[in-house]
């Protein structure tokens, strides 16, 4: 969400460690399943593109609040889903909202992208909107190799640079206003998002051939006020949290205040924002 060190340091001095590990947040998950609607519209076109037959094995990355999976599950009659996250959250709505007794094919696993385990065991890996969220790239491509068959596919789309271009400044505005200042002396950046040069050279130094590695604008819209405080309510994690728990409203409402006054809602009330998503298609030699 941050558009380039520079301007950061205009404000706060930054801490951009390639080495800085990635830490876990406390989601809300029923809270993101009510306001991730762009994430699953985006997961869907993903989806088209992974040319089933409906008996591969398939590891789903950041499963989040599981309904991408299932609806991957569904089309893989003769094969199977299992789909991972880090948050204990999503994971226990994840088993709630699709328990195997209605889906014998798709398990769920508490699981960080960074330790996969699996040997071989799958012809695919796919992931939607949740891989900008580990810095540890290198990590998350060794085990996606690891855990292929020989031939096995990646199809992923994650966040890219220049991610919520119009956004990020204005955040910086009002971080820098009096009153939240003291909150963000320090501000680590807590994404990583890549170009697609330096993507396709991380996938070949993990063992992974690229296929596809591309940068494109996407468009989020979100209903009003309200929907775009609730994107940011549920995504904006690294941010909030810095902010005591009776404040974090005003905060987003602030925000949201603010990209109203820059970029005002369309004759439907819809908030248009404009992001960047990196897809990648690979292979296992």
């Amino acid at each position: 969400m941050v558009a380039g060190n520079a301007r950061l340091e205009l404000f706060f001095p930054v801490k951009d460690d390639a080495h800085m590990t990635t830490r876990t947040y406390q989601w809300d998950a029923a809270d993101y399943a009510c306001h991730s609607s762009a994430q699953f519209a985006w997961a869907r076109e993903l989806m088209a593109k992974l040319r089933l037959t409906g008996g591969e094995n398939l590891l789903d990355i950041g499963c989040g609040d599981g309904k991408v999976s299932a609806e991957i599950a569904a089309m893989l009659p003769r094969g199977s889903v299992v789909a991972i996250d880090s948050s204990p959250e999503m994971i226990d709505l994840a088993v709630t909202s699709f328990p195997n007794s209605r889906f014998p094919n798709l398990s769920f696993l508490r699981m960080d992208a960074r330790e996969i385990p699996f040997s071989e065991r799958f012809d695919l890996v796919f992931s939607n909107s949740a891989l900008h969220w580990v810095r540890e790239q290198g990590l998350v491509l060794a085990g996606m190799k690891n855990c292929l068959k020989r031939n096995g596919g990646v199809l992923v789309q994650m966040a890219g640079k220049g991610n919520a271009g119009q956004l990020a400044p204005l955040f910086l505005e009002v971080i820098s206003r009096e009153e939240w200042r003291g909150y963000f002396q320090e501000l680590s950046l807590p994404y990583v998002f890549h170009e697609p040069g330096e993507y396709a050279a991380l996938l070949r130094e993990a063992g992974l051939e690229p296929i596809r590695v591309e940068l494109f604008p996407k468009e989020m819209k979100q209903l009003g006020k309200a929907g775009l405080a609730g994107w940011v309510r549920t995504t904006w994690l690294p941010f909030t949290e810095k902010v005591p728990e009776n404040r974090r409203e005003e905060l987003v409402s602030a925000l949201v205040d603010r990209f109203v006054e820059r970029y005002p809602a369309d004759e439907q009330g819809f908030l248009r924002l404009e992001m960047m998503r990196l897809e990648v298609e690979a292979k296992k030699p």
